[in-house]
């Protein structure tokens, strides 16, 4: 978790990752945030993040993004 951390601050270090709850859904994080989070994913964690797994559930939260990058990892 420590990991996508880093990766969110370096992100966006205005923004409260611990506490949000709707990334997506408030639009803090826009299409050029989540296209360069999404590279760093694969990048980081070896997964493979495909047009199908873009659900704002996913990617909500610091907690969703770790849940659904663990998931993808199995």
């Amino acid at each position: 978790m420590e990991e996508l951390m880093d990766i969110l601050r370096e992100l966006r270090p205005d923004v409260d990752f611990e506490k949000e709850t709707a990334l997506i859904d408030d639009g803090i994080l826009g299409s050029f945030d989540v296209t360069a989070l999404i590279n760093e994913l694969m990048d980081v964690f070896d997964v493979e993040i495909s047009m199908a797994d873009l659900e704002p559930e996913n990617f909500n939260s610091a907690q969703a993004i770790y849940d659904f990058v663990m998931s993808l990892k199995k």
